[in-house]
């Protein structure tokens, strides 16, 4: 008896399949609790006001590519802002801000920055 090949690449499809199904669903999964985690951890914690300075501020573009029903290229993209605030002993914040704040701050404005957890909650300027 001669060794017979079995190989079966839709047998290889079946059993990959179902194993990267599990993992995407549970990336998403722990993204959606993570998520959960540190909104109720910010919940919990007192929104602190503190006399601060914009050191730096940034932004981060993802572009995403997708095809329609009509097989056209569609292209969309997410901006995230970040500023980078100094209190006067020294340290440095980074908190992702909304659009609306990251245009009014400029980079050396001094003022009044209260944040809840890892949450940006408002910058007054002096």
């Amino acid at each position: 008896m001669g060794f017979i090949n079995s190989y079966n690449p839709f047998g290889l499809m079946f059993t990959l399949f179902p194993i990267m199904f599990i993992i995407v669903f549970g990336v998403i999964i722990f993204s959606i609790v993570k998520n959960i985690s540190v909104n109720m951890h910010n919940n919990k914690q007192p929104v602190i006001p503190v006399e601060a300075k914009v050191v730096t501020k940034r932004y981060n573009v993802s572009t995403h590519h997708h095809n329609s029903a009509d097989n056209n290229m569609h292209h969309s993209s997410s901006t995230f802002y970040y500023v980078t605030f100094e209190l006067n002993n020294g340290e440095r914040l980074e908190f992702p801000v909304p659009s609306y704040e990251f245009g009014m701050l400029v980079e050396g404005d001094s003022g009044t920055l209260s944040f809840q957890g890892t949450r940006f909650v408002s910058f007054i300027r002096m």
